[in-house]
């Protein structure tokens, strides 16, 4: 594997971060990953974007232009014979003595790979998965997508521990997201989501969901969704970059929904096939 770490392309294995670098000792970074199908970045501006937002978001200044991140992006595709990838980035404050306090004229540090993207297999598209349901108790800037992910590892453990794939999250008795994906719901033909505020990462794959139901017809409602409301839907997804839409068809080890994916999740699985080249 060829990964990009300050402005050099090397072999992962000669790849080395200082330990005082900042982002390992603080989590003080943020990161990104674009999907890549047959060679082709999905929605790279939006990501970039929301790159541009979480820099923003920890005041670090951003180390490149649009274009030169639209180069190296492109260069590792090139460098890895899988066409479709996961490129994984991410951009810490830099190396400097351990102080709390940003600080001065240092450089942050850039890293990227790329991976075999990751995506559901065909039994899951088919049957749904399953995931357990947990009070959402991170810090309330979850729009940020930070390298400090320790609230979302223990509620992704959550899941593991029960042998279902994802954690869905209230917080004071509103339905947020998951632990690496946002979640979407049915209700009576309309897909209804919640809003895009500080309680939930702004998902790309949230944002393409929405313009394929709207462009399809589709009824799309951003809102608060009470607890009681959010059991009473007719269908949940999960949605990501590596889960694309995904439909949940079990919650707290209960067959949910009637137990299998629903008619309005279909059109949008097969909307984002077409939508990603693969229809």
């Amino acid at each position: 594997m060829i990964v990009y770490l300050n402005g050099q392309y090397l072999p992962l294995e000669e790849a080395r971060i200082p330990v005082l670098d900042r982002g390992f000792i603080y989590g003080d970074g943020v990161y990104e990953l674009v999907p890549v199908y047959r060679r082709r970045p999905f929605r790279m501006a939006e990501h970039l974007a929301r790159l541009q937002h979480s820099l923003d978001g920890i005041r670090l200044a951003n180390p490149h232009t649009t274009a030169e991140w639209e180069t190296i992006i492109r260069t590792l595709i090139d460098k890895h014979d899988f066409d479709d990838q996961a490129i994984y980035f991410q951009v810490t404050r830099g190396v400097a003595k351990r102080d709390h306090a940003f600080p001065q004229g240092v450089a942050p540090t850039v890293f990227m790979m790329s991976n075999p993207l990751p995506t559901p297999s065909a039994a899951q598209f088919a049957n749904g998965v399953a995931v357990v349901t947990a009070e959402d108790n991170r810090w309330r800037r979850c729009d940020l997508k930070t390298i400090s992910l320790v609230g979302n590892v223990l509620m992704r453990q959550l899941a593991a521990d029960a042998g279902a794939l994802e954690t869905v999250m209230f917080r004071d008795g509103f339905l947020t997201e998951a632990s690496a994906s946002n979640v979407l719901t049915v209700q009576g033909g309309r897909i209804v989501a919640p809003p895009k505020d500080h309680h939930i990462l702004p998902g790309i794959t949230y944002g393409a969901a929405e313009e394929f139901a709207r462009d399809a017809g589709i009824p799309f409602d951003i809102r608060p969704i009470p607890r009681a409301e959010a059991y009473a839907a007719d269908e949940w997804w999960l949605s990501s970059s590596t889960k694309e839409v995904l439909a949940i068809t079990t919650v707290d080890g209960r067959p949910f929904a009637g137990g299998k994916p629903g008619p309005v999740f279909q059109r949008m699985h097969a909307l984002f096939k077409a939508g990603t080249g693969r229809g």
